[in-house]
């Protein structure tokens, strides 16, 4: 999937030439391998936090969610002003939006007892019309050139969405199935598989194959959270939530640190 972000279609280079200058800097990273490696961390630690925060703190549900939003919020704040893409602030905003996604469909279903099949569906539906708002007013859905504030928007309003939908789609399959952690897991690692398989050799549409795989990545990431901090009479390795948490946590500081480290040998990549 490396090579999604180096498509263009002809509506992203119209756009390009009239409203943005070519120096203007993307706000978001460019889809390479440890992009999809942080997120797949990133949507793991928001289950197992999640469940930390709502249970083991003893916030409950409701309060935890109100606590998370407001945090997002800031952390959003934060993003929005860099008008570029900086590892820390867009990452802390991921981790955050993945956990606030998980709140968002754990208080339908807990708290006013929406059924999973509806929650999907619903989010599904939000999804979609995020995407028709965001290409009725820019023309185009590219994440090559999230180069406005208003796109920007449209983005993480996209992104919000496929967690909620990612939590509820893969609770469902878990809880319909009765599938256990590791086979979940394994289900969709097959379903992303057979993404970027199309992708490749059946030239499936790029932008279409990155909004897939992204929204399959959360339940995924979700299922192997659950394996590695679930009780073992329940199916888990018993590793609990904060040693999870903070596993993936560590990883996710290492990855960034990283990116931060050669972000100017990439930029300079992607110019050339």
């Amino acid at each position: 999937m490396t090579s999604i972000s180096r498509l263009h279609t002809p509506a992203d280079i119209t756009l390009i030439e009239r409203d943005d200058p070519i120096t203007t800097p993307n706000r978001v990273p460019a889809i390479t391998v440890d992009f999809w490696l942080i997120k797949l961390m990133a949507v793991t630690m928001g289950e197992t936090a999640a469940d930390f925060l709502a249970v083991n703190l003893g916030l409950g549900l409701t309060a935890t969610s109100v606590l998370m939003a407001a945090i997002l919020v800031g952390a959003l704040v934060l993003q929005f002003r860099q008008k570029r893409y900086v590892p820390w602030a867009y990452w802390l905003a991921v981790v955050l939006i993945s956990i606030v996604g998980t709140l968002i469909t754990d208080n339908l279903v807990d708290n006013f007892g929406v059924p999973l099949m509806t929650t999907t569906i619903l989010f599904t539906v939000a999804l979609a019309a995020t995407f028709l708002a965001w290409y009725a007013s820019e023309r185009t859905l590219s994440i090559h050139k999230v180069t406005t504030t208003r796109r920007e928007a449209f983005y993480w309003l996209a992104i919000l969405f496929t967690f909620a939908l990612g939590t509820a789609a893969g609770d469902l399959v878990a809880e319909k199935f009765a599938l256990g952690y590791m086979a979940t897991g394994i289900l969709f690692g097959m379903i992303i598989a057979s993404i970027t398989f199309g992708y490749y050799a059946l030239k499936l549409d790029a932008i279409l194959a990155f909004w897939i795989a992204y929204i399959f990545t959360r339940p995924l990431g979700a299922s192997f959270g659950d394996l590695m901090s679930q009780p073992k009479e329940y199916g888990g390795m018993g590793l609990g939530t904060i040693l999870t948490s903070a596993i993936f946590l560590a990883a996710i500081v290492a990855i960034v640190i990283y990116m931060t480290w050669t972000q100017g040998d990439r930029e300079k990549a992607q110019a050339n």
